[in-house]
């Protein structure tokens, strides 16, 4: 063949393809990472706008929640936070409803009901020495005779323990201040038994309508009933009953009649002894001219105030 004769030029083309399609993977991440950062700024907003009272109630909510919900106070958040809760207009003080008042409340309800539980507990040991009482007179010979003479009953201001004149046996002489041997040794058993409770004690004479013997003297019942209340009283402490226990000796004359129908009954003339429960204890030590309910008929006592 000929040299002129050339082989047909061949173009070979190479065609490269661009790169496949990557997807949107990326575009989740950074979803996820902007998301994260909106939560941590507002993570550092709620910490730098809460009260510090805020932060501890939420950390001791999750150290012993029951605790703060029973106690409340300044742990259990502070009503001067501002997510103030309750009403529509939170610039508006009325119908809203504050931490502080809720935590208040609570305590309030909580020292009623120790309060209550105190006196019912209170009540139990004064009747428990009503009881006590009682028994002694049963199991005395020298006592038992007497025991219609002997009224026992709780009152709201304590254990009151009433010893009355019967008509052939009193407890003094006639317009006299010593006691009876009889009258004696009731007060001297009732004063050992006294010495079981830590109360205090109120003592008040008291006498029928009969006018005194002596009255044109300036001496009358009041006198005549103060001074056999004080005789009572040291009789009691010579039984064994701690003096600094007697915290009023008073004379009411006949000012509260037993027998209110006949105001010469001999079961007028008396002498109350009261074992006194807290409330009344603190009553009288408040206010020391302050005569309980149940031994005032609305007229002044002739009283002689421990010390004078």
């Amino acid at each position: 063949m000929s040299d002129e004769t050339q082989q047909p030029i061949v173009v070979k083309r190479i065609k490269k393809g661009g790169g496949g399609h990557h997807g949107g993977a990326w575009k989740i991440a950074y979803a996820d990472f902007v998301t994260a950062m909106m939560a941590f700024f507002l993570l550092m907003w709620l910490l730098g706008s809460t009260t510090k009272a805020d932060l501890q109630g939420i950390a001791n909510h999750f150290q012993t929640p029951l605790k703060v919900a029973l106690q409340g106070g300044s742990g259990s958040g502070d009503s001067s936070s501002i997510l103030q809760g309750g009403g529509q207009d939170l610039t508006r003080s009325s119908g809203q409803v504050k931490r502080g008042d809720i935590a208040s409340t609570q305590r309030t309800f909580n020292l009623r009901a120790a309060k209550a539980e105190q006196e019912r507990a209170e009540r139990a040991r004064l009747l428990e020495l009503k009881n006590g009482i009682e028994a002694t007179i049963e199991a005395s010979p020298e006592l038992r005779p007497f025991k219609n003479q002997l009224l026992l009953d709780i009152t709201s201001e304590g254990l009151r323990i009433q010893i009355v004149d019967e008509q052939n046996r009193p407890m003094f002489d006639s317009a006299r201040a010593e006691l009876k041997p009889h009258t004696q040794k009731i007060l001297r058993e009732i004063g050992r038994v006294l010495n079981r409770v830590e109360h205090r004690i109120s003592i008040a004479g008291h006498t029928d309508a009969t006018p005194y013997a002596g009255g044109d003297k300036g001496v009358g019942n009041w006198e005549l009933s103060a001074n056999r209340a004080n005789a009572s009283r040291r009789e009691l402490v010579v039984g064994g009953m701690d003096e600094a226990r007697v915290l009023r000796v008073v004379g009411l004359a006949a000012t509260l009649p037993f027998d209110e129908a006949d105001p010469l009954s001999p079961m007028n003339r008396r002498i109350s002894i009261v074992v006194l429960n807290k409330r009344t204890e603190e009553l009288l030590l408040t206010d020391p001219k302050q005569i309980s309910r149940m031994e005032t008929a609305g007229e002044p006592a002739a009283s002689i105030e421990k010390g004078e």
